[in-house]
């Protein structure tokens, strides 16, 4: 057996045993989700009821406001503002952690045949922040710019959740790793950014996630859909991030994804996706 057969059978075992990792690490992920889902709904309720409880607290108090000096009914309308405040912080941040615990669920255990229709702004914004924290969860020092610019009118489209959500996380994933190798290696003044915008043209909703990170060689850029072709060290990419997030898009969903680059400067991916899919 030739040397670099060799070299080949190790590295993809090497693949494999990744790849189990992440299948357990898959179940690990939708059994705590499940559970943080349990108690996120406790909190989601009461805080609701709370803020019905205030309200009706407010009417009651308003039959007795007059009667109390200036200062007092003052500081009664503050305290009573602070607290409806306080509850509606609670409820909203409630809700958008379970958002994104169901979004978990959906990723680890959903019917990779369900096509449903997405709301893709709220789907395209919780992966591009999970995907950024996620990275700030290992390197505490990383910082970037993130700009969002979405189309408020897009309409539903009918997609697979967790193939979308798979691909915004592969393509935010890259950028980020991008940007935090060009900080590495440049002054000071250097400003790590990610740009992302959603709109609609036509029939198609688009998507672009732009980074002025390290950007894309001549000779990397006719590899880079290549299953198993990755520029990371060893352990740190698989090789088969943009391959499945290629699959995804185009086979999956009859969509097409188009790569812009200058090496040094920046790298732009555009996701073009039919509406009536």
């Amino acid at each position: 057996m030739s040397e670099h057969l060799k070299k080949k059978i190790e590295y993809l075992k090497e693949q494999l045993s990744n790849q189990e990792k992440l299948a357990s690490l898959g179940l690990l992920s939708a059994g705590i989700a499940h559970e943080i889902q349990n108690p996120l709904n406790f909190v989601i309720n009461f805080s609701k009821l709370s803020v019905k409880l205030l309200e009706e607290m407010e009417e009651m108090l308003e039959e007795i406001r007059t009667t109390l000096p200036e200062s007092e009914q003052e500081d009664l309308e503050d305290v009573m503002e602070d607290l409806k405040c306080n509850m509606n912080k609670i409820l909203e941040n409630g809700e958008r952690a379970s958002s994104i615990v169901k979004g978990i669920l959906l990723y680890s255990r959903g019917d990779d045949k369900d096509f449903m229709e997405t709301d893709l702004k709220k789907l395209i914004k919780e992966y591009i922040w999970l995907s950024y924290h996620s990275v700030r969860a290992n390197n505490k020092n990383f910082n970037i710019s993130i700009q969002e610019n979405y189309q408020e009118d897009v309409p539903l489209v009918r997609v697979v959740t967790q193939d979308i959500s798979r691909a915004v996380l592969n393509l935010m994933n890259n950028a980020c790793y991008a940007v935090y190798r060009k900080s590495i290696q440049t002054p000071a003044n250097y400003t790590p950014t990610v740009k992302v915008h959603l709109w609609q043209e036509g029939d198609l909703v688009k998507l672009t996630i732009e980074d002025n990170g390290t950007g894309i060689t001549e000779e990397v850029f006719p590899n880079l859909f290549q299953p198993f072709f990755t520029t990371k060290p060893v352990g740190e990419g698989t090789g088969l991030g943009l391959s499945i997030t290629k699959t995804i898009i185009e086979e999956k969903h009859h969509g097409t994804i188009e790569v812009e680059t200058e090496s040094g400067e920046y790298t732009r991916f555009t996701i073009s996706l039919p509406i009536n899919n």
